[in-house]
């Protein structure tokens, strides 16, 4: 993590604790066939209604090209959250380069469900 000042408009942007929970997650999620990588991707999932939660990079460069996400996500109900380094979100996605935006995609039956859930408590409790 660099120390530079992140983009005032990545908010909510988690904080190193609740950052390191969510590419956990993300992670898994990977491993499970429960993620979509990229902004398209991640819109598309919005456009669906399969996203659980959408996490995005604040040091994305211009950050105006994620920000179409957070106001799908508030149409769709879905919470959304950003966290520091996309270098970090690649390397949780499973991937060499730097992800900018990722959704966890719901799956019936899913092992993640639960911690699916409390990671959208949390993110929602960001929001407030």
């Amino acid at each position: 993590m660099t120390g530079e000042a992140v983009n005032p408009k990545a908010y909510p942007l988690a904080d190193a604790q609740l950052t390191i929970t969510i590419l956990d997650l993300v992670q898994q999620a990977a491993n499970y066939k429960q993620l979509k990588k990229g902004a398209n991707e991640a819109t598309k999932t919005l456009n669906r209604g399969m996203s659980e939660f959408v996490v995005m990079a604040a040091d994305t460069e211009p950050l105006e090209i994620l920000l179409h996400l957070p106001l799908l996500a508030e149409d769709k109900n879905v919470p959304y959250v950003f966290v520091p380094s996309k270098q970090a979100l690649g390397r949780a996605c499973g991937v060499t380069r730097p992800v900018i935006a990722c959704s966890v995609t719901s799956n019936e039956g899913s092992q993640l469900k639960s911690q699916i859930q409390q990671l959208k408590d949390a993110i929602e409790k960001l929001m407030i």
